[in-house]
């Protein structure tokens, strides 16, 4: 993690603790520092394996989810939904992206789009404050795709070798 996003993000942390008069506890940080040094998206398995291995400090299932609940509230982690699967990603330096989904493989890719940020930026809405969007755009991935060309292509060529025998 970045040292001005990892003191931003903690420092955002601190500040509802002390105001809720909630608890510093060593795990909460633990698991801040591990979703910030994951790369892209994670689920709630890999991020307590990434705690257990790399950080030696293994955490509940029940801790990992209530953490990152408290997370999701403070707009430091975002919950994805991709293809029947539950994904987390670290949004304090990106609140705003595009997600392209592969319908065949579940493969999820982030993109840039400058036209889309700056149309929704122009967007006026009524009573509403942004604070940042995600975009899903499903379709197939070219690898998919070849795949299906090339199974297309192998089943026409066995059709047309029974007509022939006819």
């Amino acid at each position: 993690m970045k040292d001005r996003v990892k003191v931003a993000v903690e420092r955002i942390l601190d500040s509802y603790l002390e105001m809720n008069n909630h608890r510093k506890t060593p795990e909460r940080y633990a698991i801040l520092s591990a979703v910030y040094s994951m790369r892209g998206h994670f689920s709630l398995d890999e991020l307590g394996e990434k705690l257990a291995t790399e950080h030696k400090f293994p955490v509940s299932r029940a801790t990992l989810y209530n953490t990152l609940n408290l997370f999701m509230e403070l707009r430091l982690v975002v919950r994805h939904h991709f293809q029947g699967t539950t994904k987390y990603e670290a949004c304090y330096d990106n609140n705003s992206h595009c997600h392209q989904i592969c319908t065949v493989c579940g493969k999820v890719t982030e993109i840039k789009s400058p036209e889309i940020n700056a149309a929704i930026d122009q967007m006026h809405l009524k009573r509403f404050r942004k604070d940042g969007f995600t975009l899903y755009i499903y379709g197939i991935c070219s690898v998919c795709q070849a795949k299906i060309t090339r199974k297309q292509k192998s089943e026409g060529t066995k059709k047309v070798k029974t007509d022939i025998k006819k």
